[in-house]
């Protein structure tokens, strides 16, 4: 079996570092643990002198809103989220400016909604910056724009954000804190044969959920969220490492090999930046359903997607948008980016490439999706 030592992700030059509310506010605290805060700078500045880059993303704006409105509650409306957050935002800020600084470092605030990275321009202009942040050995300090975001705007959770910011800055390693030791083989508040889960080489739909869920009100995701986006960041060639933030130089002990948390192991080799944005980032505008020819073409093979293999499409979408596939039995099987729009795809859906330009007056490409333009689920 592999060892800690033997991983090479946990050696990663840039790594994301996620820290979830109920890592800086206990279940039993109101506000931001100043303690917990410093230990993660004082972790991150010992990464930075050996040559690491760190980007982190960073929850409790909101908590930190609560505790300065001394509102006991966790809010049940967004309105009332995005108020708190609004305040709690720069008091989360200034706590990370005040650790970081007598470390001798400096930080920058990235708010993000996923509108900023659904398109692609806007999407690397944020990349370039958090880049640019890196090289001049600056901490960029990312979270989620509660303030604006929508429903329809929002990742959902810091688990997602992290996912999409680990894609966007290359990062080679994903360090999930949280208030849970790791991922067990069962809950181990109902099972006292539950085991910690060293390695995980597969993630599969039993283990979401099986640690139960957190006792913090403002713990967000759960270990549903947790899991979904250790499932993405697997897909795209990210390793994550899921571990228990207050304990003692967690960080340090574990990216020096100690056998601490759970380790998941990324199932592919790293996937293009331009099909990890298709497949992780950006939302779909519309579906296509294929036929079985077409899905053992696009998965098995790694062929493109011609009209012949398609049945049927909806959506509003355009040349250039991304859409998800759909098996005949709506199974979904990935996304990417089309060559033409949904009307043109439904008259051409079934045909052979050579009758494209009799039924359209023009053909632009063969494929209605080139395979360099897919990224499939596993």
């Amino acid at each position: 079996m592999i060892t800690r030592n033997e991983e090479t992700s946990l050696k990663s030059k840039r790594l994301v570092i996620k820290v979830g509310s109920s890592v800086l506010t206990a279940s039993d605290e109101i506000g931001l643990n100043f303690e917990v805060l410093s230990s993660i700078a004082n972790q991150i500045s010992v990464l930075l002198e050996k040559g690491r880059e760190v980007v982190l993303v960073s929850s409790g704006a909101i908590a930190a809103g609560l505790k300065h409105l001394n509102i006991k509650e966790y809010p049940k409306t967004m309105p009332e989220r995005q108020g708190a957050a609004a305040v709690g935002q720069p008091i989360l800020m200034d706590a990370y400016s005040k650790v970081f600084n007598k470390l001798g470092l400096n930080i920058a605030q990235i708010l993000l909604t996923h509108s900023d990275l659904d398109e692609r321009e806007r999407f690397l202009n944020a990349c370039n910056t958090i880049d640019n942040l890196l090289h001049k050995k600056i901490i960029p300090i990312v979270n989620e724009n509660d303030t604006v975001a929508t429903e329809e705007i929002k990742f959902g959770d810091n688990d997602s954000l992290a996912t999409q910011v680990a894609q966007m800055t290359h990062s080679g390693l994903v360090v999930i804190l949280s208030d849970v030791e790791g991922m067990y083989s069962a809950n181990p508040n109902l099972d006292k044969n539950a085991k910690l889960l060293s390695r995980v080489e597969n993630v599969s739909e039993q283990l979401i959920d099986v640690t139960g869920k957190s006792n913090n009100q403002f713990s967000h995701g759960g270990m549903v969220t947790k899991i979904s986006a250790i499932k993405v960041l697997s897909q795209i060639g990210i390793s994550t490492l899921m571990l228990k933030g207050r304990s003692d130089s967690v960080i340090l002990k574990a990216l020096d090999g100690e056998d601490i948390g759970s380790f998941f192991v990324a199932k592919e080799k790293r996937v293009n930046a331009k099909r990890s944005w298709i497949g992780t980032t950006a939302r779909s505008r519309g579906w296509l359903k294929i036929d079985n020819g077409a899905v053992k073409a696009l998965l098995e093979r790694g062929r493109s997607l011609l009209p012949s293999g398609v049945i049927d499409a909806g959506g509003n979408f355009m040349f250039g948008d991304v859409v998800e596939l759909q098996s005949i039995d709506g199974k979904s099987l990935g996304k990417g980016l089309v060559n033409y729009n949904c009307n043109e795809v439904k008259l051409i859906a079934g045909k052979h490439t050579r009758e494209i330009n009799g039924i359209l007056g023009s053909k632009d490409y063969d494929e209605i999706i080139h395979r360099n333009n897919f990224l499939g689920l596993n």
